[in-house]
């Protein structure tokens, strides 16, 4: 597994580095690299490769909320098939299960505030399981995906008043 973390290092940072170049990176040879993206996309370590988009910067963004879940649990049912419910919606971009006051964390994309509104109150909210939401609208992005969104402003210089 050795080799495959350190294609998976790589891959991380930036999911276009050709074979070759990964293969200079980590001191393996090229058939290792490829046979390594291979195994990791068969055992699905791999799910897939994205674009890391800075929404801000395009004419028609998306709107982007983190919504925290509260469920209520019976006997029939488990945190799995609650999850499995909510990931099938095009609109959740991210699903997760965590520790502390709420159960779930969801990243939810949008055209605008009221089609997540709309989203969540039509389609998660009545889920029997869904006790409580709480949406929160991402006002700005400084990072995603591991990669820093700068302003183009090389000037770090402090300005100087009289």
């Amino acid at each position: 597994m050795d080799a495959e973390r350190e294609v998976l290092d790589v891959l991380a940072r930036n999911a276009r580095e050709d074979i070759d170049d990964i293969a200079a990176q980590t001191g393996l040879d090229a058939a290792a690299v490829a046979d390594a993206i291979d195994g990791l996309e068969a055992d699905n370590v791999v799910h897939g490769y994205q674009a890391v988009v800075d929404w801000d910067r395009v004419d028609e963004g998306k709107i982007r909320a983190v919504v925290e879940i509260n469920v209520e649990l019976d006997r029939e049912t488990g945190y799995e098939e609650v999850a499995d419910r909510i990931a099938k919606f095009p609109a959740v971009d991210a699903l997760h299960l965590v520790s502390g006051d709420y159960d779930f964390a969801v990243e939810v994309l949008g055209e605008t505030m009221q089609d997540v509104s709309r989203f969540i109150s039509e389609q998660v909210a009545p889920m029997p399981e869904v006790t409580q939401t709480v949406t929160h609208y991402i006002m700005e992005t400084y990072k995603d995906g591991g990669v820093r969104f700068e302003d183009g402003d090389d000037d770090d210089r402090l300005s100087v008043s009289p």
